[in-house]
């Protein structure tokens, strides 16, 4: 394990060395590398560090609100509105490669767009060890490594965490006083929602798995999984009311994992399964049924795509 009063130290010192005198902007997520990078960055270069969160419509339940919440000590914060250049850039594509490929290319074109207005030379991100790791072995490309274009407009791109698992975040994060709601949160995708939608993503199904997953966290916090979520994963015939329903079929994940590069499903009991589907199904009319995955990791993956 990392020793975290070391590991701060050092990171530090590493980024301040790369960035000096010049200004860079964090990729901030709201997630704890991005958040654990973002500090560790602003720790090193203060004022110099600008950190943008962009809201792709693509993030879970309240998350723009709780960025502006948990960051406000961060005078130079931006947040960008891109819902709609996310989803327009998204519109016909069904490949989960190429979907991460489209949603790296547009996070580095909002990032570009920002470092110019503030003058910026460096991009700082919370890439972390797994994330290079399946990158590079070819499971599945992440936006911020396989999913990155060939031409990126910075002079440097600082990844203070690559070499982390997600437990060693955690405890640097501990370490920084980041607040419970980011130190202990459950993993949240760097796509967002858009790999929890099997298939093209639309507004609707952004909207449909936003809210399932939303319920499936809530439901799910007494059993303190390491990830738990929903997926839009097809459609099929359903009932609501005296009517025959063609609705969205939604799937139901939750995973107790140390690092992220094996999981097990979790046993999780009837009256909760029950309790998930009603509400699901309940909230919204477009959503046929319900289920509930129980492959460990392998032979699949934790996300969908």
């Amino acid at each position: 394990m990392v020793e975290t009063g070391k590991f701060i130290e050092e990171a530090v010192a590493e980024i301040r060395d790369e960035v000096g005198d010049e200004h860079a902007i964090i990729a901030l997520s709201g997630g704890v590398d991005s958040s654990v990078a973002a500090a560790l960055a602003y720790k090193a270069i203060g004022d110099q560090l600008t950190p943008v969160y962009v809201d792709t419509g693509l993030m879970r339940k309240g998350e723009t609100a709780q960025i502006r919440e948990t960051f406000a000590y961060m005078s130079s914060l931006e947040v960008v509105e891109a819902e709609d250049r996310f989803l327009d850039a998204l519109s016909g594509v069904t490949d989960p490669e190429e979907k991460r490929a489209v949603i790296g290319e547009q996070f580095i074109r909002e990032f570009e767009r920002e470092a110019k207005e503030t003058d910026a030379d460096y991009l700082v991100q919370g890439t972390i060890y797994p994330d290079r790791i399946e990158s590079e072995g070819g499971i599945k490309s992440h936006h911020n490594v396989g999913g990155l274009p060939d031409v990126v407009d910075f002079e440097g791109i600082v990844e203070p965490v690559r070499d982390l698992y997600k437990d060693e975040v955690r405890d640097v994060a501990r370490a920084l006083g980041l607040e419970d709601i980011v130190a202990e949160r459950m993993p949240f995708p760097g796509p967002g929602l858009a790999v929890r939608v099997v298939g093209e993503v639309t507004r609707e199904k952004a909207q449909v798995v936003r809210e399932a997953c939303h319920v499936v966290e809530e439901e799910l916090e007494e059993y303190d999984p390491w990830q738990a979520f929903a997926a839009v994963v097809g459609k099929g015939t359903g009932v609501k009311g005296d009517n025959r329903v063609h609705g969205w079929i939604v799937a139901v994940r939750s995973v107790e994992s140390r690092d992220g590069m094996t999981a097990r499903a979790q046993e999780l009991d009837w009256e909760t399964l029950q309790r998930i589907q009603s509400r699901i199904t309940g909230q919204n009319e477009n959503v046929a049924r319900v289920v509930y995955d129980v492959t460990h990791k392998p032979p699949a993956t934790i996300e969908y795509e």
